[in-house]
């Protein structure tokens, strides 16, 4: 279950599966859990997951076989650690979410005011 930290969930999918991944509790050749065993594992809904998944496809960890589901992708032995711009780029996601969030909540406030010294006319 993804907890409410204000980090996305689909990062926090990413973060555990990607630590299963390399713990080897999820060995290349593997296949991923289905998207609705996913869903159901973390509650969250099916988009959710495909964005995470769509982050291990990007990162390399996994691939996708059409008809077959997605699997823990085979690496050779000195695979190197991914590149420090996939954590920063997660970081600014995640500021990103947040700062958007911050912005709605600024242009309800400032809706609310607006209606209160300026209210409509007849």
């Amino acid at each position: 279950m993804v907890e409410k930290t204000g980090r996305p969930a689909y990062l926090q999918i990413v973060d555990e599966l990607r630590a299963q991944i390399r713990a080897g509790s999820l060995p290349p050749g593997t296949a991923l859990p289905s998207i609705a065993q996913l869903c159901e594992r973390f509650e969250v809904s099916a988009s959710v997951v495909k964005s995470a998944i769509s982050v291990l496809r990007t990162e390399g960890l996994v691939v996708g076989q059409q008809g077959k589901g997605v699997f823990v992708r085979e690496v050779p032995a000195a695979a190197p650690e991914p590149e420090p711009s996939t954590a920063l780029g997660a970081e600014v996601l995640d500021q990103l979410t947040q700062m958007r969030a911050s912005v709605k909540e600024l242009g309800d406030r400032l809706a609310a005011l607006e209606s209160a010294v300026f209210p409509k006319r007849k």
